[in-house]
C-alpha cells in the first residue's frame, strides 16, 4: 500500500521576515535628502537599429534631482540635438532615428543626479547597434565521400552583434535529424562520425538567426554524395574536435560552462565524461548533444580543474583532458547602503567585494575622486570602509564604490544623510495578521526617525514589554512569535522612540487552526467496469471554507464525466485501465493547505467469490492510561471489520455514581484511528466502551474498560435557562434548570438564589435551596423589574459568578380603558377603528396589545333586532388603530375597545356604533326549473339572504347549449323586484338551455346563479340530430316573447373537465322520458340505466348514439315511477356512474293530434307500395323483350332512320326485327372484330329502346324515356363509346 501526506505551512509569513530583515533603509520622500538611483539602463545595451534608442535613468531625492549626462567621457549636450530628449522629471533620454543612423549614437553613455545634498552617478552604459551581416560569397563544390569515412561540413557563420543561433535544415525548411552519429557542434560546423548512403543529399543548408533583428540568413547548400564503391573499414575512435590530447578553457564564476568532445570512428563511439579532481556537481551539471557537451551552470571557484571526456568503440578508446580555469568579474560581499545620522552620531559605510584576480576599490564622493573633494574632518577613508564620526547638519552627500578588476567593475551609490527627525510608524494602521497555529507570526513595525528610533512591543492592555520567550523583537522593529497558540490571538501595540518623540501603532492578531485532512484517501484495487470511491475529509478553521482539488499523477483531473468531485470524496465510474495512478487530494486555504495521495490499481474484470459484507466485530483490548484529572488516554483494538472498511469509533461512558446502567455518547473518532483522548468531569465513575460502525452499520458495543473516578471539586458552570415571572400580582416565581448528576462535580449540590429590585439601590437577598428548580419569593410590589442570578454550589465550593437576568412580579389586570375611539367607514364591508393608548403604569404588566370587540344591531332596512353575536380582532403591541373586515354592508353596528396583558383584559371603552353604507347582494337563495314544456318553462327564485341593500331588480340571461358544449346567442331580460318567478315561451323543443340569475341594488349586481333546463323533445323529431357535424350548432328560428337584447352573437365553446357529470335533468310524458346531462371528460360511450322504483327487477339498458348528451326512453308505462342514471365507459377505464334521478311519467289520455305525414307506420306503408311497383315494372320489362315484336318496332317501320340505310345495303337485307335476328350486334354496341358475338354480349338492352340510355322512370316506377326518331349526333357518339347496359344493370343503377 502506498500513502502518502504532506504538510504545508503558511508560507506568506516566512517571505515577510526575510523581506523585513534585507530591506535597506528608506527615507520617506517627504524628508529631506540626497538622489537615490532607482532604475538605469544594463550597462551593455544592443539596440535594434529599426527602433528609436531610449536610455534609461530614474531618480528620487528631495529636492527632486537634476539630470545631465556625459558621452564618451565628455559633456552630452542633448539641446543641441534636435532627435535627443529627456523625458520630464526624469534622466530617461529618447533618441529618435527617424531618418538618421544609429551608429552616429554609439558610444559610452553615463547618467549623473543631483540635488542640493549630493549627487549620483550611474553605470558606463555602452550603446551598440545590433548587426546581423549576410554571408559572404563563395562557391562551394560538392563533397564526394566514400561510406565510412568520417566528414565536417562548416557552417562559419558571419559575425554579429550579438552572435546568431546555428542551426541546419534543408530545402524544405525541415531541420536535419541529429544522432550520436550525426551532430552539430558548438561552432556551427556538422559533424558526421562516419557517413552512410543515406546521408547523400544536395540541401545541406546553414542557417544563422539573428533574434535581436528577428532576422534569419542562410548558406549556400552544400551537396553530399556518399559512394559505396570503396567503403572504409572499422577504426578506433579518433577526436574531430577538440585537436590533441589537452587543451584548457576560462570560465568566469556565475557563467556557463560548456565544454564540447566530437569524436569520428566505425562504429560510431561514444562518448563520458568525468572530473579528474572530484565529482561532477549533481543539481548543476547537464549531458547534451548525445552526451558530447557538458554544460555546467552558475559555475563557482570550485568548477575549477581537469576534465576528461572519453570516446570509445569496440575497437578503442581515447580521451582528451580540458584544463578549466574560473576566474571572477567583481561580485558583492557587503554592498555600501543608505546611511542616516543624527547630528553628532557616529556611522559607517562598507564596500566589500570580490572577484579573481582581487578587484581594486576607488571612492567617490558627489562623483569625484574622494582625494579630490573638500575636506572632511568628521570623515575618514580605510579601504573598503568610511567611517563619520561626530557628524555636521550640511554633511549629507553620495558616496560611489567602485570595484574593478579586467573581467568588469561594479559601481554602487550610497548617501550620507543627516537628519534631526522625530519617529514615524510606516506600516499601515490597525492591520490584520493571520497565522496558522504552531507556525511563525511575524508583526511588522516599520518606522523611521533619526536619531533610529527603539521599538518596543505590548499585548493588550499590557504595560510589561514584550522580550523573550516566546517573543523576538528584530532590528527592523519586526515581533516574532516563534509557535502561534490561541492565547497569542489579540491586539498589539508598538512603540516607537527617540529623542525626539516616540509614535505608536496597533495591530490585531488571530491564530487559526490548521488545516487538516482527516479521512485520507487510502489504496484500492478495482476491476475494469467498476466503481471506485477516495475520501477527503477536511477539517478547518471554522473562519476559513477551503477549497479541495484533486490530482492524477500530479496533474488536473482529465476532462471526463466519469470523474465526480463531491464535497468531501472523488468519484470514478466505469473504471479503466488509464485510470490508473496516484490520485491526490489537497486542501487550501488562504494561509496553509494539507495533501494527501493514494494509489489506484485496475485490474481486469474476472469470475470472484461474493464478497460477503457485514458488521464490524466489536473492538478488544480497552486500556486506560495518562489518567489525570480532567483527561484520559483510551486505546483499543479493532474487531475484523468483514470486508467493510471501518468508518468511525464511537466512545460511549457510563457514570457508576449517578445513572449506573446508562450509557451516553462521548465523542467519536476516524476509522483510521484506535485511541482517543477523552475529556472527564469531576466526581463521575467512569466506564468506557467502543463501537465500531462501517458501512453495513453498528458493531455490538465492546466489553466495558475498567472503572476510573474522578476526584470532585466545585461546580464548573451554573443552572440555565434563569427566569422570572410572577404568577400572582404579589409574587415572583424564579425558576431555572437544574444541573445533571455529572454537571455538579461533586456531593451536596445546591442553588444560591439571588434577587433585588431593579433601578433600586437595593441589596441582593439570597436564599440557598436543594434539589429543586423554583423559587418563590412574596409580597411583591405588581409588576415590579428584579434582578436574579442563580449560582451552584457543592460540598468543594460554589461556581463562577453568574450573569443576572431581568424578570417581573406578577402582573395584574389593566385599570384604564383606551379612549377617543374612533371609527371610520372605509366602504360596505371594511371599517378603520383608531384610539389613543393607555398609559403604561395602568397596563399592570406586560402589554400584550389591544382587542376590538364589535358586533351588529340589526340591518338598516329592518328596525327588528336580532341575536347579537360578538367579535373579537386582537391587534398586538402598542398599535393604536385597525381595520374590521368582513362587516355586513347596509347594517348597523356598535363596538368598544380594550387593553390585555398576561393577565387578562381591562375594562372596555364607551361602545361606539356606525352604519356600514349599501353593498351588493349575495345570490338568490335558490333557482328553481318549473313546467318544462315544447316551448316555454318557468323559472322560479328566492330572494338572496344578505341583501346588503334595497333591491332594484333582477337580471336574467340565457342561451342554448348544444351537445358539442357551444353557447349560443345570450338573451337579457330585466325582472322587477317584487317577483319570485317567471315564464319563458317560444323556446326550441328539446333544447338545452342555460340560465344566469342575479339580484342588484343600487351598488350594482351581485353574485350569480346558474341552472340548465331541457325543453320536452317532439316525438316526431327524435331521430333528427341536433348538430350538423359540417355547420355545428344549429336551432329553428327564436320567437321573441318581451323585449331582448343579444349579448354575444357568437358561440363560446365550454372547456370540459372530468370525467365528471353535471345536472341530469329528466321530462317524462305518458311512454316515454326525455333524459339530459352534462358532462366534462375525455371522450366516452354512453348507456342509459333504468328500472321501476322500489322493484325488483335489473336495472334496463339503453345505448346513447354517438356523443349526444339526450336520450329519450320509450316503452314505459303511464303513471308510473321510475329511477335513471346516465354511465359513461372507456375502452379500459372503469364506469363513470352520474347521480340518480326519479321521475313519474304522465298518466294515460287522449293522443294528441298529430300529422300522419310525421309517423312512422304511414312512412312505412308508402315505401312497401313502392317497392311493389318496381318489381311490376321490372317483370313488364322483361316480358316484352322476350316476345315478338314491340311497338317500337312498328314505329320504326313507319318512319326509317337514314343513317342505317347503308347498312341494309350493305348487307343486302331489310332492317326488320325479328326473333331471327336476335344475334345480330345492336345498334351502339360493340363488336368483336372477328364478328361473332359472345353470349354476354347478346343481352337485351333498354338504350337500344331510346336514344343514348336515356331511358328513365316515373317515381312509381312508370317508364318515360319516350322512343324519338329524332336522333342528335352528339348523342350517338357518346354511346358509341359505352357499353349497352342490360336491363338489370339499368335497374340497379336506377335504385
Amino acid at each position: 500500500m502506498l500513502r502518502k501526506r504532506c504538510l504545508t505551512p503558511g508560507g506568506a509569513p516566512l517571505i515577510l521576515l526575510v523581506c523585513h530583515l534585507i530591506t535597506a533603509l528608506d527615507v520617506p520622500l517627504d524628508l529631506q535628502q540626497p538622489p537615490t538611483l532607482t532604475h538605469q539602463s544594463p550597462k551593455d545595451y544592443i539596440v535594434d537599429p529599426r527602433e528609436n534608442i531610449v536610455i534609461q535613468c530614474e531618480a528620487k531625492g528631495k529636492p527632486t534631482p537634476n539630470f545631465s549626462w556625459t558621452r564618451n567621457g565628455t559633456h552630452f549636450d542633448i539641446e543641441k540635438d534636435a532627435r535627443v530628449t529627456m523625458k520630464p522629471n526624469s534622466g530617461t533620454l529618447l533618441i529618435d532615428i527617424t531618418g538618421g543612423k544609429v551608429e552616429a549614437y554609439e558610444g559610452v553613455y553615463q547618467c549623473t543626479a543631483r540635488n542640493e545634498h549630493g549627487t549620483a552617478i550611474s553605470n558606463n552604459i555602452v550603446i551598440r547597434q545590433s548587426r546581423s551581416p549576410l554571408w559572404s560569397k563563395e562557391r562551394v563544390d560538392p563533397i564526394l565521400i566514400q561510406e565510412g569515412n568520417s566528414l565536417i561540413l562548416e557552417c562559419r557563420p558571419p559575425v554579429g552583434l550579438p552572435p546568431p543561433i546555428i542551426f541546419w535544415m534543408d530545402n524544405y525548411f525541415q531541420r536535419l535529424t541529429q544522432s550520436e552519429r550525426v551532430s552539430q557542434g558548438l561552432n556551427g560546423d556538422l559533424y558526421f562520425s562516419n557517413v552512410r548512403t543515406e546521408d547523400t543529399r544536395n540541401d545541406y543548408i546553414c542557417y544563422a538567426r539573428f533574434n535581436h533583428t528577428q532576422t534569419i540568413q542562410q548558406k549556400q547548400p552544400i551537396s553530399v554524395k556518399v559512394l559505396s564503391n570503396s567503403p572504409a573499414g572499422e577504426r578506433r575512435p579518433t577526436f574531430m574536435i577538440p585537436k590533441g590530447q589537452t587543451s584548457n578553457k576560462l570560465v568566469l564564476r556565475g557563467h556557463m560552462l560548456k565544454l564540447e568532445c566530437i569524436a569520428e570512428g566505425l562504429p560510431t563511439p561514444e562518448i563520458h565524461w568525468r572530473k579528474e579532481s572530484g565529482e561532477l556537481p549533481n543539481k548543476r551539471t547537464f549531458h547534451e548533444n548525445f552526451q558530447k557537451t557538458l554544460k555546467i551552470i552558475d559555475v563557482t571557484e570550485a568548477d575549477a580543474g581537469l576534465y576528461r571526456c572519453i570516446a570509445q568503440n569496440s575497437l578503442g578508446s581515447v580521451h582528451h583532458i580540458i584544463n578549466v580555469t574560473v576566474m571572477a568579474s567583481p561580485y558583492w560581499i557587503t554592498e555600501p547602503k543608505n546611511l542616516v545620522l543624527a547630528p553628532k552620531e557616529t556611522g559607517i559605510l562598507i564596500c566589500r567585494a570580490n572577484g579573481s584576480p582581487d578587484p581594486s576599490i576607488t571612492w567617490l564622493m558627489n562623483g569625484i575622486p574622494i582625494e579630490n573633494s573638500p575636506k572632511d574632518l568628521s570623515r575618514k577613508v580605510e579601504g573598503d570602509s568610511i567611517i563619520f564620526s561626530d557628524v555636521q547638519t550640511g554633511s549629507s552627500a553620495v558616496y560611489q564604490c567602485n570595484v574593478s578588476n579586467e573581467f568588469g567593475y561594479l559601481l554602487a551609490n550610497a548617501f550620507l544623510n543627516v537628519l534631526a527627525e522625530p519617529p514615524r510608524i510606516l506600516t499601515p494602521t490597525n492591520q490584520m495578521y493571520q497565522v496558522i497555529m504552531n507556525n511563525r507570526a511575524l508583526l511588522d513595525c516599520a518606522s523611521f526617525g533619526s536619531p533610529i528610533p527603539k521599538i518596543n512591543w505590548f499585548k493588550d492592555d499590557q504595560t510589561s514589554i514584550l522580550d523573550g520567550d516566546p517573543y523576538v523583537i528584530h532590528d527592523n522593529g519586526t515581533l516574532e512569535i516563534h509557535v502561534a497558540q490561541k492565547d497569542n490571538n489579540g491586539k498589539y501595540t508598538c512603540i516607537a522612540m527617540n529623542d525626539l518623540g516616540k509614535a505608536e501603532n496597533r495591530v490585531q492578531l488571530e491564530v487559526k487552526d490548521p488545516t487538516r485532512i482527516i479521512k485520507q484517501p487510502e489504496y484500492r484495487v478495482v476491476q475494469v467496469a467498476g466503481k471506485v470511491i477516495f475520501e477527503c475529509k477536511v477539517k478547518h478553521d471554522p473562519t476559513f471554507t477551503p477549497t479541495i482539488m484533486w490530482l492524477k499523477n500530479n496533474e488536473e483531473l482529465p476532462d471526463d464525466e466519469r470523474f465526480i468531485v463531491g464535497e468531501d470524496s472523488l468519484t470514478i465510474g466505469e473504471v479503466t485501465e488509464i485510470d490508473e495512478g496516484t490520485y491526490t487530494c489537497i486542501a487550501n486555504t488562504s494561509l496553509d493547505k494539507d495533501s494527501a495521495s493514494a494509489e489506484l490499481t485496475v485490474v481486469a474484470a474476472t469470475p470472484a467469490p461474493a464478497i460477503i459484507y457485514d458488521r464490524p466485530d466489536p473492538s478488544t483490548d480497552l486500556e486506560l492510561t495518562d489518567e489525570r484529572e480532567r483527561s484520559i488516554h483510551l486505546t483499543w483494538t479493532p474487531g475484523f471489520d468483514h470486508n467493510s472498511i471501518i468508518q468511525k469509533y464511537i466512545v460511549e461512558y457510563e457514570d457508576g455514581l449517578h445513572e449506573p446502567g446508562v450509557w451516553h455518547y462521548l465523542t467519536e473518532v476516524p476509522g483510521t484511528k484506535t485511541n482517543a483522548h477523552l475529556k472527564l468531569s469531576p466526581h463521575v465513575l467512569y466506564s468506557f466502551r467502543v463501537v465500531s460502525v462501517n458501512e453495513v452499520g453498528r458493531s455490538q458495543p465492546s466489553y466495558p474498560s475498567r472503572q476510573y473516578q474522578t476526584a470532585p471539586a466545585a461546580p464548573d458552570e451554573n443552572p440555565s435557562k434563569v427566569e422570572g415571572a410572577g404568577n400572582e400580582p404579589d409574587n415572583l416565581v424564579i425558576t431555572w434548570e437544574t444541573l445533571t448528576g455529572i454537571q455538579s462535580n461533586g456531593p451536596g449540590l445546591q442553588y444560591k438564589v439571588h434577587w433585588r429590585q431593579k433601578d433600586v439601590d437595593d441589596d441582593w437577598t439570597s436564599v440557598t435551596v436543594a434539589n429543586v428548580s423554583k423559587y418563590i419569593v412574596s409580597g411583591t410590589q405588581t409588576f415590579v423589574p428584579y434582578e436574579i442570578k442563580v449560582q451552584a454550589l457543592n460540598d468543594l465550593g460554589i461556581a463562577p459568578e453568574p450573569s443576572a437576568v431581568v424578570g417581573y412580579s406578577g402582573e395584574d389586570l389593566p385599570m384604564a380603558a383606551p379612549g377617543n375611539v374612533r371609527v371610520r367607514v372605509e366602504n360596505s364591508t371594511l371599517a378603520e377603528v383608531q384610539w389613543e393608548p393607555v398609559s403604561p403604569k395602568s397596563v399592570r404588566g406586560h402589554q400584550k396589545g389591544y382587542k376590538i370587540y364589535y358586533w351588529k344591531e340589526r340591518s338598516v332596512f329592518k328596525r327588528s333586532r336580532r341575536h347579537v353575536e360578538k367579535k373579537i380582532l386582537t391587534f398586538s403591541g402598542d398599535k393604536t388603530h385597525g381595520k374590521l373586515p368582513g362587516l355586513e354592508p347596509f347594517s348597523l353596528y356598535k363596538l368598544n375597545v380594550r387593553v390585555f396583558n398576561g393577565k387578562g383584559e381591562g375594562p372596555p371603552s364607551p361602545d361606539e356604533q356606525f352604519e356600514t353604507p349599501e353593498g351588493v347582494p349575495s345570490a338568490p337563495a335558490f333557482l328553481k326549473i318549473l313546467n318544462p314544456m315544447l316551448d316555454s318553462l318557468t323559472l322560479e327564485w328566492g330572494a338572496p339572504s344578505h341583501r346588503n341593500g334595497l333591491l332594484t331588480g333582477y337580471t336574467l340571461e340565457y342561451q342554448p347549449i348544444n351537445n358539442t358544449h357551444e353557447l349560443g346567442p345570450l338573451v337579457k331580460i330585466i325582472i322587477p323586484a317584487n317577483e319570485t318567478n317567471w315564464t319563458l315561451k317560444n323556446l326550441n323543443y328539446s333544447t338545452r338551455y342555460k340560465f344566469y340569475f342575479h339580484a342588484q341594488t343600487s351598488k350594482g349586481p351581485g353574485n350569480i346563479i346558474t341552472e340548465e333546463a331541457v325543453t320536452i323533445m317532439d316525438e316526431a323529431r327524435i331521430n333528427q340530430p341536433a348538430v350538423d357535424a359540417d355547420k355545428g350548432y344549429s336551432e329553428p328560428p327564436l320567437a321573441t316573447s318581451l323585449p331582448v337584447h343579444t349579448l354575444h352573437p357568437t358561440f363560446h365553446k365550454v372547456r370540459p373537465v372530468g370525467p365528471v357529470f353535471g345536472n341530469i335533468n329528466t321530462t317524462a310524458s305518458e311512454d316515454f322520458a326525455n333524459i339530459s346531462w352534462e358532462y366534462w371528460g375525455p371522450d366516452m360511450s354512453f348507456y342509459i340505466e333504468y328500472m321501476v322504483e322500489d322493484s325488483k327487477e335489473d336495472w334496463k339498458k339503453e345505448f346513447v348514439n354517438g356523443t349526444q348528451s339526450f336520450f329519450v326512453i320509450k316503452g314505459l308505462m303511464p303513471g308510473t315511477t321510475y329511477k335513471v342514471r346516465v354511465v359513461a365507459k372507456g375502452h379500459s377505464d372503469e364506469p363513470v356512474q352520474s347521480t340518480e334521478e326519479v321521475f313519474k311519467t304522465d298518466p294515460a289520455m287522449a293522443s294528441r293530434q298529430v300529422d300522419i305525414a310525421t309517423q312512422g307506420w304511414f312512412i312505412g306503408l308508402m315505401c312497401a307500395i313502392a317497392l311493389l311497383i318496381l318489381v311490376l315494372l321490372i317483370f313488364c320489362f322483361v316480358k316484352r323483350n322476350k316476345g315478338g315484336k314491340y311497338p317500337v318496332k312498328e314505329k320504326e317501320d313507319a318512319h326509317p332512320d337514314p343513317e342505317i340505310q347503308p347498312m341494309k345495303d350493305d348487307d343486302g337485307t331489310f332492317g326488320e326485327y325479328s326473333d331471327t335476328e336476335d344475334h345480330k350486334p345492336l345498334k351502339g354496341s360493340r363488336t368483336p372484330s372477328n364478328g361473332t358475338v359472345k353470349k354476354e354480349d347478346s343481352d337485351d338492352s333498354l338504350v337500344d329502346y331510346g336514344e343514348g340510355g336515356d331511358g328513365q322512370f316515373n317515381e312509381d316506377g312508370s317508364f318515360i324515356g319516350q322512343y324519338s326518331g329524332k336522333k342528335e349526333k352528339e348523342t350517338a357518339e357518346g354511346n358509341e363509346s359505352s357499353e349497352a347496359p342490360s336491363p338489370v344493370n339499368a335497374m340497379n343503377s336506377f335504385v
